[in-house]
């Protein structure tokens, strides 16, 4: 049977990385993809299994060399897929689902138009803006570059295969089960 990339992706505080958790936690044999970047490695974080840390120089070449499936700058830092990577998981025979932006999915599915892009998607634009509020975490200004940014991550989600409203968290996971199962049936 073949195998296929899985690409989730949604707005920020929509809850994509606590579906995801939710996903993985009752179905082991799915395998998250590991993104490279040149960030410096936090405490506890393994070189090879929660990224593949490069130097700048290293990132630029695999650019250069196009390498990557994808890639994007945040905060000063590089990131990005291997498609060799990518490339050997589903050689081996792994199913492989890859957390990243919109941006980055949809330059996925141009790459590798077999991948499935799946759009986690807030219940309201009025609720993600109160989910972000309710954080406490940001000014008012961070909030609202995030919001204008999620208007635009939800008109991207519209070019995505599928589209998940995450209203409850159990239910989104089912469903999420549920559309990776078809797509597995199809293959």
């Amino acid at each position: 049977m073949n195998k296929k990339l899985y690409v989730l992706s949604g707005s920020s505080g929509v809850g994509k990385g606590t579906v995801l958790k939710g996903f993985l936690s009752k179905n082991p044999n799915f395998m998250l993809s590991i993104s490279c970047t040149t960030r410096k490695p936090r405490e506890g974080e393994i070189d090879g299994v929660n990224y593949f840390f490069l130097s700048q120089d290293d990132f630029k070449k695999c650019i250069d060399e196009n390498k990557f499936l994808e890639w994007t700058t945040f905060a000063g830092n590089f990131y990005g897929t291997k498609k060799k990577y990518i490339k050997q998981c589903l050689e081996e025979g792994k199913d492989i689902i890859l957390e990243i932006d919109t941006v980055g999915a949809l330059n996925v599915k141009k790459q590798m138009p077999e991948a499935v892009l799946i759009f986690i998607a807030p219940p309201s634009f009025e609720e993600l803006e109160q989910r972000l509020r309710g954080r406490h975490t940001e000014d008012e200004e961070t909030i609202q570059k995030r919001l204008h940014e999620v208007r635009k991550e939800l008109a991207r989600g519209e070019k995505f295969d599928y589209k998940i409203v995450n209203d409850d968290l159990n239910i989104t996971v089912s469903t999420l089960e549920n559309v990776i199962r078809g797509e597995m049936q199809d293959a």
